[in-house]
């Protein structure tokens, strides 16, 4: 391979399609086991290799050198081949700098946590210490000399301002985990989670729900990787072009979600939108019917509508877990906020606000099977929509129309 990017797992991987933005050059991902990976680097295969979980210091000893930053740090993430000889290097520094001055985040005289032990982390305290950090942490299930247990943070560091998120808790498919209580910090003013994939994590969400400024790790990604394209080709990028990436790569992978009442035409719009975006369109209702094999009137009636609820909770937590489509929901979907939660963390939300007096009642649908039973869930649902929704749409008596003003805003 050319170029590239190892690890023990690169399922939830977004650098090939960053490298393929920032140029053409053959970029391959290469997920080595731990008995491979001396094999591996010995060979020296490649002209430049990106280092991700768990190799970040495995590798230093197969280096003839480490630059400054790499060497203070004790973790690579970025290796090139010169003449046979490799040479490490630590892009992530340079990524997490800038993830967290983009976000508007202080570290300065804080008290900042740093969750995990790995290269990541060493990365992250790096980082907070130069921003001129009061206090760094590192935080880890285990005790250890220079690390705190999070029952420790619990206790004694519960005013932390910032928290740094490097652990892989949260990361796809594992989405709806979190790494730390986060409402627990009465003092929580900003939380960087280095995870990338979901766009916003569950550790995000709620520290957003708490009142704090609060990022996902896509732009760190961008970030180094762009300074990693620079070692590898020995050239020069416009800082302007981390940014156009970013933009870039969060459309390709952001999902459309449509929220609303029962008729008010989130499938069909959805499709068109999808079609004009060419992408994937999920039904959820369809995705239930499909799974249970009966219809949505069938399973309220064997299992109430809790038990359709449960099922609907599955089925969202699963579809939002995907990249890049487009997704239509059943009208109560949101009534749930686990179901909001997992929205939230792959897709821009539309609630398509159709007037009531618009709105069909039909016998497929159980909880809006007459004109009296329509109003009644429109205004106990409606304000929740408002509050769900990143985009309003008051649609127009054209589905078309609908579908070109859903893209429209998704794009800008």
């Amino acid at each position: 391979m050319e170029y590239g990017c190892i690890a023990k797992k690169l399922g939830h991987s977004f650098s090939a399609e960053i490298h393929s933005l920032i140029g053409g050059y053959d970029y391959r991902l290469r997920e080595v086991k731990e008995e491979e990976l001396a094999e591996f680097m010995l060979a020296r295969d490649f002209k430049g290799i990106n280092v991700t979980i768990p190799y970040k210091k495995d590798v230093i000893p197969f280096l003839e050198g480490l630059n400054d930053v790499a060497k203070r740090i004790g973790a690579v993430n970025t290796v090139v081949n010169r003449n046979g000889k490799l040479y490490g290097y630590n892009t992530d520094y340079f990524g997490m700098k800038a993830l967290i001055e983009r976000a508007g985040i202080e570290i300065s005289g804080r008290t900042v946590l740093v969750l995990g032990t790995g290269g990541t982390s060493a990365t992250a305290r790096a980082v907070a210490a130069d921003l001129g950090a009061k206090e760094v942490l590192a935080v880890s299930r285990r005790p250890a000399e220079g690390v705190i247990t999070y029952e420790e943070a619990y206790k004694s560091f519960s005013t932390a301002e910032v928290i740094i998120n490097t652990t892989p808790v949260g990361m796809f498919p594992e989405n709806y985990a979190s790494p730390i209580d986060v409402f627990k910090f009465t003092r929580i003013e900003g939380v960087v989670d280095a995870v990338f994939n979901p766009l916003r994590t569950e550790l995000v969400l709620n520290a957003k729900k708490a009142g704090a400024k609060a990022v996902g790790g896509l732009y760190m990604l961008v970030a180094q990787a762009v300074f990693a394209s620079e070692i590898f080709r020995d050239v020069v990028i416009p800082k302007s072009e981390i940014e156009r990436i970013y933009r870039e790569l969060l459309l390709q992978k952001e999902n459309i979600a449509l929220i609303g009442m029962p008729a008010c035409g989130k499938s069909t719009a959805g499709r068109l939108a999808a079609g004009l975006l060419e992408r994937e369109f999920i039904d959820a209702d369809d995705e239930i019917v499909a799974r249970e094999g009966k219809q949505i009137s069938d399973i309220f009636a064997e299992k109430g509508e809790s038990g359709f609820r449960d099922i609907e909770t599955e089925v969202i937590k699963d579809v939002c877990r995907r990249s890049g489509v487009v997704i239509a929901t059943g009208g109560g979907a949101v009534l749930r906020e686990e179901n909001v939660a997992a929205l939230k963390q792959n897709c821009k939300v539309f609630y398509i606000d159709r007037d009531l007096d618009w709105l069909t009642p039909t016998s497929d649908r159980p909880t809006a099977s007459d004109k009296e039973a329509i109003k009644k869930r429109y205004e106990e649902r409606r304000d929740i929509y408002e509050s769900t929704a990143d985009e309003i749409i008051k649609p127009a008596d054209d589905a078309a129309l609908n579908a070109k003003m859903i893209v429209e805003r998704f794009k800008k």
